[in-house]
């Protein structure tokens, strides 16, 4: 009994530094709090907005000015990221693909979390006004107002949440537009409609790859509607709807002149791929307890993921009609 007694505490100290080597480091913590992923992809679209603004301007769009635009919106978005966990733990905790985020965890505590998504969405936002216009940085500002007081709570009262939620994920290129401008104008409007409807095949697909999770921590979403047909049939109809509408949206640059034929020619080629995709995502509606569901959403969101980048890279090279590819 000793023995055994002595065995299991020199086995402690082994199960402490594992468990201290499996912990997160700080640094890790913040990349996981700031979502550096969605943040990237932040980026990219106000980025996109910004070279697109540039040019309409008749100026080159690589100047200081989209280093100081780039770096306020990442300060802000970083800071909502920030504040949409904080209101988030007690959920996060509940979900498998969220429950070791830091603040859900314990790692990092609610008053620490508070205190940099604050400061960062209200310094970042008074950065941008003053490093950009004040146009650039209230819409900033609004954009994180409305995905952190509005979208979050909406997420566990109403599947409506999807649809606000996609008005301030849509806002990026038109915010790097302005930044470039200093004014709101149709290629920046046409450039958020864009992001807009982009997001709803893309959250569909999310939504049924997780729906289990979401279940359990009770988020609202068309894939966790009862029963399983109705989720189904709801989540595949609303991608499909918005990806035929995503056809004439996309080619909406092209009829506003900030886009060539060539433009258009890309745009529609990546429309049928994203069609193709969410026709398959459709079959969901045959057998929606199938397992092999998951297959068809994964599909889908990689596809989506693809898509996005690549028009807003073919919109950039063939700006204002340039043949650049």
């Amino acid at each position: 009994m000793a023995l055994t007694a002595t065995s299991q505490t020199g086995t402690e100290p082994l199960a402490a530094a594992a468990a201290t080597a499996a912990r997160p480091s700080l640094l890790a913590d913040y990349a996981t709090l700031f979502k550096l992923r969605v943040s990237a992809m932040v980026l990219i679209t106000a980025a996109a907005g910004f070279y697109l603004g540039s040019l309409r301007s008749g100026i080159s769009p690589f100047n200081a000015g989209i280093v100081k635009a780039l770096f306020g919106i990442a300060v802000v978005t970083c800071g909502a990221s920030a504040l949409n966990q904080a209101l988030e733990r007690g959920t996060d905790r509940l979900m498998l693909r969220t429950r070791n985020r830091p603040m859900a965890a314990g790692r990092i505590s609610l008053a620490h979390g508070l205190i940099v998504g604050f400061l960062g969405v209200f310094l970042g936002s008074l950065y941008l006004a003053r490093a950009t216009n004040p146009l650039t940085g209230t819409l900033t500002l609004l954009t994180a107002v409305a995905y952190v007081a509005i979208y979050t709570p909406l997420k566990r009262v109403s599947t409506i949440n999807t649809f606000i939620g996609a008005f301030p994920g849509a806002l990026p290129p038109l915010i790097g537009w302005t930044a470039a401008r200093g004014l709101i104008e149709w290629p920046g409007v046409a450039l958020f409609a864009i992001l807009f409807v982009w997001q709803f095949p893309h959250f569909m697909a999310i939504g049924w790859l997780y729906r289990a999770d979401y279940t359990h921590g009770g988020i609202r979403l068309a894939a966790t509607l009862q029963p399983s047909s109705t989720a189904a049939r709801s989540s595949a109809l609303q991608a499909l709807f918005y990806v035929v509408l995503m056809i004439p949206v996309s080619l909406w640059p092209t009829w506003l002149h900030v886009t060539g034929i060539p433009y258009a020619i890309a745009a529609l080629l990546l429309d049928a791929c994203y069609l193709t995709a969410t026709i398959r995502f459709m079959g969901i509606i045959r057998n929606p307890d199938d397992p092999e569901n998951r297959v068809l959403a994964r599909q889908l969101l990689k596809v989506s993921v693809i898509y996005l980048p690549l028009l807003l890279l073919a919109m950039m090279l063939n700006a204002q009609g340039r043949l650049l590819f």
